[in-house]
């Protein structure tokens, strides 16, 4: 599997890594602009990735912004919604406002909010098959 993980905070960043590395080869940005770099890259290269987890709140281009960028990213190159990179969003801002943006106009897989645990994490990966355990 392959992981992006998106955080301005590296403690973030270093948590989520030690949380996905058993599970995949990680790559770390710090902002969406580098996020969205990356993402297209992958998908140039015909090595996409499969999960990609962005905090919200971040400099340069926050996450709910990098978000819809990779979706159009994805459907310009004509990937099915099935296909699709699963994307958390990863962040403190735990309101309706956020949550709404996320999943109905972002395109959003799901949210995870501050504190994150390694037990939440991997339940959302079982939840979207991207592990068996």
């Amino acid at each position: 599997m392959k992981i992006l993980i998106c955080d301005d905070e590296a403690h973030n960043r270093l948590l989520m890594e030690k949380i996905l590395s058993p599970y995949g080869r990680c790559d770390l940005m710090m902002n969406g602009k580098e996020a969205l770099e990356s993402f297209e890259m992958a998908l140039m290269d015909g090595d996409p990735y499969d999960l990609v987890c962005l905090d919200i709140m971040m400099p340069e281009m926050d996450g709910q912004e990098a978000l819809r960028k990779i979706r159009e990213l994805e459907r310009a190159q004509n990937i099915d919604e099935s296909e699709e990179a699963a994307i958390f969003m990863v962040t403190a801002l735990n309101t309706e406002e956020h949550v709404v943006q996320a999943f109905f106009r972002g395109g959003c897989t799901d949210y995870l909010a501050k504190p994150v645990t390694r037990d939440r994490v991997l339940e959302k990966m079982r939840q979207y098959n991207l592990i068996d355990t």
